[in-house]
């Protein structure tokens, strides 16, 4: 027992010494490597005529050898949403792999690979391709082969057309019927959701919310954590032109940067180009070398408005469609903490 409580003294000194002498930036990234992770989108497979939304097979083969060669831990998303909602602790490094719209290629060419590399993924299914039997797409019976092999199946709405234009009837008749079909093909209704194109308005996340999903992911670059918003989770989206394993490998080592009171709240641009403001979590500590980029235009110009205060000067509107803004961080190790924005700009 004297012995115990002497190793259990040292133990604290010993941390209590390391505390005072590491930098807060590395105590505080310490801190969040065991409650963030990465997820990953991804859509086709080698569908060179489709670059915006494929990616190179030789550039997702060198993507799964960095993660079962690396130092990371592809973990099914369920699991990372659960811990994250119980506060429970996660590996450093986790990781998810995601795959929209459940075409031939996913099933022919990403599931396969997966299979043979051991990793967890979760396919996010539009309902009406797979019923009109679209040769695109997967079948019914193949969605359920691979949710019998363990792979998680969510929704990604009914036509994968954009739900932001709709009344929010219409968005919850569209979740509904994709629901439905879920409950008839699979046996059961999707808890997970994935916004068609990544987009939403806050009109939009609440009627996802009301009908009962537990998180909703958009296309927006960033990081799990807890305190992030359930029903407005980012993703790395993967492609031709953003697929390089440099890439790949930076969003992996990725770490999260916390904001709040994010303005505008709504991802759907009223004012253009948009007022962009966030406060930075205390505990990121020194943010000075923060640094936001807007689509088109590069390198924002940054004014700081109280010392964890930051308000984003985009130069110039940003034309119709989807504009992203991504603000990166460096942290130790060679590592960034990144936050990201996808706005939704009218026509």
């Amino acid at each position: 027992m004297l012995f115990r409580r002497a190793v259990k003294a040292l133990a604290t000194a010993a941390l209590t010494v390391w505390t005072a002498l590491v930098p807060v930036g590395r105590v505080a990234v310490a801190a969040e490597t065991g409650n963030s992770a990465v997820v990953f989108a991804y859509d086709r497979f080698g569908e060179d005529q489709n670059p915006s939304i494929s990616i190179r097979l030789d550039q997702f083969e060198a993507h799964l050898d960095e993660l079962t060669d690396g130092d990371y831990q592809v973990l099914p998303l369920t699991r990372i949403l659960d811990a994250l909602k119980a506060g429970k602790p996660l590996p450093d490094r986790a990781v998810a792999i995601t795959i929209d719209e459940a075409s031939r290629s996913a099933y022919q060419e990403a599931w396969p690979r997966l299979k043979a590399a051991g990793l967890p993924f979760t396919l996010f299914v539009a309902t009406d391709a797979v019923d009109r039997g679209s040769p695109a797409h997967m079948t019914w019976p193949e969605i359920r082969q691979m949710a019998a092999a363990g792979v998680t199946i969510g929704g990604l709405g009914a036509s994968t057309q954009s739900l932001v234009p709709r009344t929010a009837a219409e968005v919850a008749a569209e979740l509904r019927r994709m629901s439905d079909r879920f409950q008839t093909e699979l046996g059961q209704r999707p808890t997970l959701f994935s916004y068609p194109q990544g987009e939403y308005s806050l009109a939009v996340r609440k009627t996802v919310a009301e009908m009962g999903f537990v998180a909703a992911f958009g296309q927006q670059s960033g990081v799990l954590h807890p305190q992030a918003d359930p029903w407005s989770l980012p993703r790395f989206v993967m492609n031709e032109t953003y697929g390089s394993v440099d890439r790949f490998q930076l969003a992996a080592n990725a770490l999260p940067l916390p904001v709040s009171d994010l303005t505008p709240d709504d991802p759907l641009v009223t004012v253009n180009p948009p007022p962009l403001g966030f406060t930075i979590a205390d505990s990121v500590g020194d943010s000075s070398k923060l640094a936001c980029f807007a689509a088109g235009q590069g390198r924002t110009v940054l004014e700081r408005i109280t010392e964890d205060r930051v308000e984003v000067r985009i130069k110039e509107p940003f034309p119709p469609g989807r504009a992203r803004v991504n603000c990166t961080l460096p942290a130790p190790d060679g590592r960034w903490r990144w936050f990201g924005v996808q706005f939704l700009i009218p026509e």
